[in-house]
């Protein structure tokens, strides 16, 4: 059948899926728990019931403050079916950016999980003149409920659906996502249902060259990246499955053994960096044999490029090593879908040679989201690119660097801001992404840095510090950097030591561990971070080594406003919050 709305995934369900089982499952009371796909229809109705009860019409908005669960898709096609507008909000933004949002979209209901993050937005919910009610999935005192809202709904409601969806047009805007950014004020992009479905119908295409049955969900569906993958499991058939929270991923992996995920690049290395703490603890031969894959893997080529020997080597460190890595990921796990920000080439080659493909992609919320992705043709994936450019899309480089893209992916306009949506779509229908980058024997999308994030020395000489960035990543003695110099003689950076490994280093040196706060204070501790600063300083130009850093004791985080929810350097809040650092870092000169 063809999809021309969002929610005709579910007419699909009965068509192509019927009686599917498990087409949504999460854990309730402890146990994993499925909802079927007419479990899924019927809920959905219901929700579009009472929703229209409420006197929710086409072009109404309503937010959504959700965990990832079924519910989050009970009232995505509810509110799709009868033309309402989902705001999806992050809970981790400030009382101040709730109150923007829930202002300037007037929004008519608020649906939240629980009473953390009613607790969040309490304050933020005083006179608005549009709020009707606020509904928490979770019972709280003096709120309605899941069950009072659903009973809103009556058999003419029901009736009325039918009509009310066939008014919906596929141009019609389906949501307003305020992107997080990391600067100024948050900004609603507006994504019709086609913008949706031309994205996941072609992601859809590349996913049926290597169908899987299963995929596990934690980034949040207020985020684009992972609402679009929604849709394509729905629309190809995979079974998704709700992980409890990010901090109960690795468990809840190796209890339902999914065969796919999509992650940000932190996540990965969050998860990279815990198999290498693992193997710093062993002794002996098992260590050795340990790092001895590691260094095998990070040589890996794509298409046995290395020849026999190396792969015969790497079948025996796949006996040895990888197959507990994969176990410990659940087992089944095949793909890890890539994006939100670059991947450092030595993940990406270190999963593939232990048998887990990452396929990078890239995109915008105002892209909805994909622009380019690897795929699973032959010629599918380039180490160091995001793949191909998505059929159906445009893309050229401005003689700037600066990527472009057109295509029915690119959104409607920023919410009530017409001024800032002719600053990035010019008259041609070209999107100006803000990313800098270039198309690698024409094909191969490869991102280099962000146009507004590129900085310029007092020498003049431009610096992109995203790439260097990801280079300092790559030591085991670093679990986060800024780079700094913009207008500055000489470049410096503020770094987050990885503790874990430093106090595997300690060990190993029989060199006392007390707290974080002091380790950075030691001086045999800086002179090896110093080393480490170094080695990669060897490999870059003379204005891109960092001459001066200064270690940081806590880590940075989205709820203390340090990261985006992408987990992206919020640069201008660091720069802000560490500026007298920064400028003892200059104070002496070089």
């Amino acid at each position: 059948m063809e999809i021309t709305r969002i929610f005709d995934l579910l007419d699909q369900y009965r068509e192509l899926y019927p009686g599917k089982k498990d087409a949504l499952v999460h854990k309730a009371y402890g146990q994993w728990t499925p909802v079927s796909s007419d479990e899924y229809i019927h809920t959905s109705g219901r929700v579009s019931a009472a929703l229209l009860a409420l006197g929710i019409r086409k072009g109404d908005k309503v937010a959504t403050i959700l965990n990832n669960s079924p519910y989050w898709n009970f009232l995505d096609m509810g509110l799709l079916q009868i033309g309402a507008v989902q705001v999806p909000i992050y809970p981790t933004i400030s009382e101040e950016n709730f109150r923007h949002i829930f202002c300037e979209a007037e929004v008519r209901l608020i649906f939240i999980s629980n009473l953390e993050i009613y607790e969040k937005i309490k304050g933020a919910v005083k006179d608005l003149p549009a709020l009707q009610g606020i509904y928490s999935i979770e019972k709280i005192n003096g709120l309605g409920d899941w069950d009072d809202f659903l009973s809103h709904g009556s058999p003419d409601d029901h009736n009325r659906l039918e009509q009310v969806k066939r008014e919906i047009k596929p141009s019609d805007v389906a949501t307003i996502i305020y992107t997080s950014g990391t600067t100024g004020k948050p900004k609603g992009v507006m994504l019709s249902h086609h913008n949706f479905i031309s994205n996941f119908l072609a992601v859809s295409e590349i996913i049926r060259d290597n169908m899987v049955d299963t995929a596990l969900s934690f980034l949040p569906l207020c985020h684009v990246y992972e609402r679009m993958l929604n849709y394509m499991y729905q629309n190809v058939g995979i079974s998704v499955i709700y992980a409890e929270n990010i901090d109960k991923v690795g468990d809840n992996m190796r209890e339902v053994h999914p065969e796919l995920f999509c992650a940000v690049p932190r996540v990965i290395e969050k998860s990279f960096n815990r198999i290498m703490a693992k193997g710093r603890e062993l002794k002996g031969i098992k260590r050795m044999l340990f790092f001895w894959a590691v260094a095998l893997g990070n040589r890996y080529e794509l298409n046995h490029a290395n020849g026999r020997w190396y792969h015969f080597k790497l079948r025996i460190a796949d006996k040895l090593v990888f197959k507990k890595w994969r176990e410990a990921l659940g087992g089944k796990l095949d793909i890890i879908v890539s994006g939100g920000a670059t991947l450092q080439q030595r993940l990406a080659r270190i999963f593939w040679a232990c048998g887990i493909r990452i396929m990078e992609g890239y995109g915008l919320t105002e892209t909805s989201p994909v622009i380019a992705v690897s795929n699973f043709k032959p010629g599918g994936v380039r180490f160091g690119t995001v793949g191909h450019v998505l059929p159906g899309v445009e893309v050229k480089i401005a003689p700037d660097g600066e990527i472009l893209c057109r295509g029915p992916n690119v959104m409607m306009g920023y919410f009530k801001h017409p001024e800032l949506t002719a600053e990035v779509i010019d008259s041609e229908g070209w999107f100006h992404t803000g990313d800098i980058g270039t198309l690698l024997d024409g094909k191969y999308l490869k991102i280099t840095d962000r146009k507004k994030e590129m900085f310029k020395t007092s020498g003049g000489k431009y610096i992109a510090p995203q790439i260097l960035e990801n280079r300092f990543k790559e030591s085991p003695f670093v679990e986060n950097i800024m780079v700094i110099g913009e207008h500055r003689h000489f470049t410096s950076a503020l770094i987050i030591p990885n503790f874990d490994h430093l106090r595997s280093w300690c060990r190993v040196k029989e060199l006392p561990y007390t707290t974080d706060s002091d380790a950075i204070a030691n001086e045999r501790i800086v002179a090896r971070i110093r080393r480490a600063v170094d080695e990669i300083n060897a490999g870059l130009d003379k204005i891109e080594q960092i001459k001066k850093f200064e270690l940081l004791d806590k880590p940075w985080t989205v709820e203390e406003g340090d990261l985006s929810p992408t987990l992206k350097l919020r640069r201008s809040v660091l720069e802000d919050k560490y500026k007298d650092i920064i400028e003892k870092i200059y104070a002496c000169g070089d």
